[in-house]
């Protein structure tokens, strides 16, 4: 009888709603080049998924960086699962945000056991090349913009092996030319590399101004129409000189100088990560008021260099607490409650002069 009555009460549960798109929405923003990384990979929920993106539009931001995992894709070998992935691209897209998607994560299946999803080898290549390609041409007409890998110049990033440079430039390549053939007109980027000052050597990473240049020895100019770039302001203003042995927000000018020295002083750049952190005992943390000013003024700097084509600061919100330093790179908590950063940002967005200024 327990059976039986436990069995009716799950029929009797309704369905859940379904989520339309809802209307057409546009942006309106003094800046056009303001984004965030929004970081919907785990997030299940429809609605949740619909209104983070509303949110992150009645904040003045244009662009969003989020992440569509190979793996989940593509968990067997040429079965494809496109309804997540679908999902957080139609609903981005109605509401007048432009897509960056970082494409990694790699299946079990695509690489050797006993290997992290970040390892992916030479005879891996191929099949990442075949993802590569059936994401752009699925997503043609709705997504215009994609990064290929994640920091390959730190260990972690690279699979637990030492960074390397040529080995990623051939990845890179190949990627490239799949793209192009499922769209001519898809804008590949470099991956964003991880702003380190790993001293020549380092099992555990590379520098990443000496990586970028060799990327270009191995070859690789022809093959990223961008270049993606991670910003990390850590303690310092977003004003601070750049420096070849500082780790700040500007660091990014020093990666157009390396651009620039190899002939492609035009070739844009996106920055897909940054921002600062204000974890109350984090040393590397600024205060809420501090990191508003921060970002404020970030926002504002991209919108004065001709290469930067947009700026999407770490990160919109995340589906549930992490209890570690992520809960304090947010601009909203998991329960959409926004965060006086996001006030100030929308505020800054819709023209107001003293937005992020102190005691706001």
């Amino acid at each position: 009888m327990l059976g039986l009555a436990f069995c009716t009460f799950l029929v009797s549960i309704p369905p859940a709603p379904l989520v339309g798109l809802g209307p057409q929405r546009s942006v309106h923003s003094i800046n056009p080049k303001m984004g965030v990384h929004t970081r919907l990979t785990d997030e299940v929920e429809q609605w949740k998924i619909k209104r983070t993106l509303e949110m992150v539009r009645e904040m003045g931001a244009s662009w969003v960086v989020e992440y569509f995992p190979w793996g989940y894709i593509e968990p067997q070998e040429g079965r494809y699962d496109w309804a997540h992935a679908d999902m957080v691209v139609d609903h981005a897209r109605r509401q007048g945000l432009t897509i960056v998607a970082r494409l990694d994560f790699v299946p079990e299946w695509a690489r050797p056991p006993d290997t992290t999803f970040r390892y992916l080898d030479e005879s891996g290549y191929e099949s990442y090349a075949d993802f590569v390609y059936a994401f752009v041409e699925h997503f043609r007409g709705r997504v215009q913009f994609i990064i290929i890998w994640n920091e390959p110049n730190l260990s972690f990033e690279w699979g637990y092996r030492p960074p390397d440079p040529k080995a990623y430039t051939a990845l890179l390549q190949m990627a490239y030319r799949r793209a192009k053939e499922a769209n001519p007109d898809i804008q590949v980027l470099a991956a964003g590399l991880a702003p380190t000052l790993a001293p020549p050597g380092d099992p555990n990473g590379m520098n990443d101004l000496d990586y970028l240049q060799a990327m270009y020895d191995a070859g690789a100019a022809p093959y990223f129409d961008i270049l993606a770039a991670h910003a990390y302001g850590w303690k310092f203003p977003a004003d601070d000189p750049p420096a070849p042995d500082k780790i700040n927000f500007r660091r990014v000018e020093l990666l157009h100088a390396v651009m620039v020295r190899n002939g492609e002083p035009d070739k844009p750049i996106i920055i897909s990560e940054g921002g600062w952190n204000d974890h109350p005992r984090w040393t590397k943390a600024v205060r809420p008021g501090v990191r508003i000013a921060n970002s404020i003024a970030a926002y504002r700097l991209a919108a004065e260099w001709p290469w930067c084509m947009a700026i999407a600061l770490w990160s919109f919100r995340t589906p549930w607490p992490t209890h570690s330093i992520r809960d304090y790179s947010t601009f909203v908590t998991p329960d959409f409650v926004p965060k006086s950063i996001y006030y100030e940002v929308q505020r800054y967005a819709e023209g107001k002069d003293d937005a992020g200024a102190p005691g706001k």
